[in-house]
C-alpha cells in the first residue's frame, strides 16, 4: 500500500516555487534529520502553515539526503524555494532551533 506524506510549508517558499513552476523541487529541512517516512514514487504533499492550514500542492517523493546547505543549493539553485543562496541561508537560520550554533554552512534535511 502506498504512503502519502504532508509536509508543512510556509507560504514564501510556496508561492516562489508556484511563479516558478519548476519540474522539481527541493523541499528542505532546516535540520540534518534522514527523512524516512516515504518510499521514492510515494505521495509528498505541501501544505502551508497555520493560520492558512491547506495544501497547496504536491509530488512524487524521490529521495532524501543530509547535505551542506552550499551543496544543496550547488544541486537545485532557486528549486530550493529562494532567490539566491544568501536567502535560503536566512530562511534555514530562522527555522532552526535557538539553540542550535550557527554555521556558515549548516548541514539540512535535503
Amino acid at each position: 500500500m502506498a504512503s502519502i506524506f504532508v509536509g508543512v510549508t510556509d507560504s514564501d517558499w510556496f508561492h516562489f516555487l508556484a511563479a516558478q513552476q519548476p519540474d522539481e523541487v527541493n523541499f528542505w529541512s532546516p535540520s540534518p534529520r534522514g527523512f524516512q517516512s516515504l518510499k521514492p514514487g510515494e505521495l509528498f504533499l505541501f501544505k502551508l502553515h497555520a493560520p492558512l492550514n491547506f495544501i497547496v500542492g504536491g509530488g512524487v517523493y524521490s529521495q532524501s539526503s543530509v547535505v551542506p546547505l552550499s551543496l544543496a543549493w550547488e544541486a537545485f539553485e532557486t528549486k530550493n524555494g529562494a532567490a539566491t543562496l544568501a536567502e535560503m541561508r536566512e530562511r534555514i537560520l530562522h527555522y532552526r532551533r535557538k539553540d542550535e550554533p550557527s554555521q556558515r554552512d549548516p548541514q539540512i534535511g535535503c
